[in-house]
C-alpha cells in the first residue's frame, strides 16, 4: 500500500471540491482549478472533509497511479487555499530584471533586451533588481514559468552568472589554470 496514497487529503472551509466522471474541480479563494483522474484505476471519495483515494487494484500501474493522484489533488488544494511561490535570483555584473506591465524586462548579458510575457494564471514580481518571485495556483505551472525564465540565461560554471533557483549551489570548475597543475 502506499504510504503517500493511503493518507486522505483535508479539505479546509471555503474550498468546494466536486469529484465527477473522470474529473476532480477544486475551487477556493483564490481559484479553480481541474484535474484529469484515471477513473478505471483509482477511485476519488469524499468521506468526513477528506478526500480520500483507492485503488482499484494491484497491478503496477494502479500502484503507480495510487500515490500521484494523491498528491495532485493535494497540491490542488493547496494551490486554491495558499497558492504556490517559486524564487529566482540573477547572478552577473549588469545582469538585472524589472517589471513593465505585466511583462518581465531582463539584461542578461545579451546584444538585447529579453522580454518574458507571463501566462495566464501566472503573477511575476521583481524584487530590487535581481529576485524574481514566480506565484500561482497550479505548482506545476509554476514550476514551469521558473525553469523557462531560468533557461533565458542557465548559471555557467565558470564564474557562476546566470539566472539560478533560490538557495541553488552552481559547482564551479577550474578554467585552464586549473589543467596545469595536473601531470
Amino acid at each position: 500500500m502506499s504510504r503517500i496514497g493511503k493518507l486522505p487529503v483535508a479539505v479546509p472551509s471555503g474550498v468546494n471540491v466536486t469529484i465527477g466522471d473522470g474529473e476532480v474541480v477544486v475551487k477556493g479563494p483564490k481559484g479553480e482549478l481541474r484535474q484529469h483522474v484515471l477513473s478505471n484505476v483509482v477511485d476519488v471519495t469524499m468521506n468526513d472533509g477528506a478526500i480520500i483515494v483507492a485503488r482499484r487494484g494491484e497491478a503496477k500501474e494502479h500502484r503507480s497511479a495510487h500515490g500521484l493522484t494523491r498528491t495532485l489533488i493535494a497540491n490542488m488544494v493547496e494551490g486554491v487555499t495558499k497558492g504556490f511561490r517559486r524564487s529566482l535570483e540573477i547572478q552577473g555584473v549588469g545582469y538585472r530584471a524589472a517589471k513593465a506591465g505585466e511583462n518581465l524586462n531582463l539584461s542578461l548579458g545579451y546584444s538585447h533586451p529579453v522580454v518574458f510575457q507571463a501566462p495566464a494564471g501566472i503573477t511575476l514580481s521583481v524584487e530590487g533588481t535581481n529576485k524574481i518571485h514566480v506565484e500561482g495556483i497550479d505548482k506545476q505551472q509554476v514550476g514551469q514559468v521558473a525553469a523557462q525564465i531560468r533557461e533565458l540565461r542557465a548559471p555557467e560554471p565558470y564564474k557562476g552568472k546566470g539566472i539560478r533557483y533560490e538557495g541553488e549551489v552552481i559547482r564551479k570548475k577550474l578554467g585552464k589554470a586549473g589543467k596545469a597543475g595536473k601531470k
